[in-house]
């Protein structure tokens, strides 16, 4: 996966670059952290890999095909997003893990779901995974519906997993479990993760730290902290403020 050079406006910023000169480069099986405060231009990298949009300067290539070159299914066959709210829909559970793959078994649905951590969960329900969820998912916590969207992502089996703020919005208890699912989930594949929460991507091979829609640093948790920097700065608002809630 890699952008080359990129220089992004949105249609409805033509005076404010998302993203100026902005080069990543991420091998096969490797798992990268985008970083940054909010506005950085973390989304907008999603944004352009998904092709919903083309940069005015640059390229966005996989497997070093520009994406102008590919058809649209094409592209996002590559992928499979997890994100931060996903759409839970107004059907059972075998039909909405089976809508990234449509063509999967019954079994290939639970073997998903239950290398996500959640096939326990749905079959204790009512009527197991034939059971309606409600609309929006009115039955599932917010970590069951991670984990489902994330047992998506498992049926897909895709070669690149582009994980959006997958646990923020969920309890310590709920972020550990959903966690533990996301590790099954990454592992062998190429991994793009876009966190707030510094302490998800900690084990990330490489933290791409932005800011103002350009790559003003990148490393390692560890390296980065010992640079001092922006995400010094960060890391230590989060972590201090984690210390002080204990």
């Amino acid at each position: 996966v890699k952008l080359s050079a990129v220089t992004f406006y949105y249609p409805s910023r033509r005076d404010k670059p998302a993203l100026t000169d902005y080069n990543l480069n991420v091998a096969p099986g490797e798992r990268v952290a985008l970083v940054g405060p909010s506005g950085a231009g973390k989304s907008t990298v999603f944004n352009l890999l998904l092709r919903f949009y083309d940069p005015q300067n640059g390229h966005v290539t996989v497997d070093g095909k520009d994406l102008r070159m590919l058809r649209s299914e094409d592209i996002r066959a590559c992928y499979s997003l997890v994100p931060q709210d996903p759409a839970i829909f107004s059907a059972n559970a075998y039909e909405n893990i089976r809508f990234s793959k449509p063509d999967s078994d019954d079994s290939a649905v639970r073997l998903a779901a239950r290398t996500a951590g959640i096939e326990e969960f749905i079959d204790s329900l009512p009527d197991g995974f034939s059971t309606f969820l409600g609309e929006k998912g009115l039955r599932l916590s917010g970590g069951q519906k991670q984990r489902l969207a994330i047992a998506r992502a498992i049926l897909r089996d895709p070669p690149i997993l582009l994980l959006d703020e997958a646990t923020s919005a969920l309890d310590a208890e709920s972020e550990q479990t959903v966690q533990v699912a996301l590790e099954r989930l990454m592992q062998g594949r190429t991994t793009i993760v876009i966190a707030h929460r510094l302490a998800t991507v900690q084990k990330a091979d490489r933290i791409i730290v932005m800011d103002q829609g350009r790559v003003v640093a990148e490393g390692n948790h560890e390296t980065l902290v010992s640079q001092g920097g922006l995400y010094a700065r960060l890391a230590a608002l989060q972590f201090d403020q984690n210390n002080s809630k204990e």
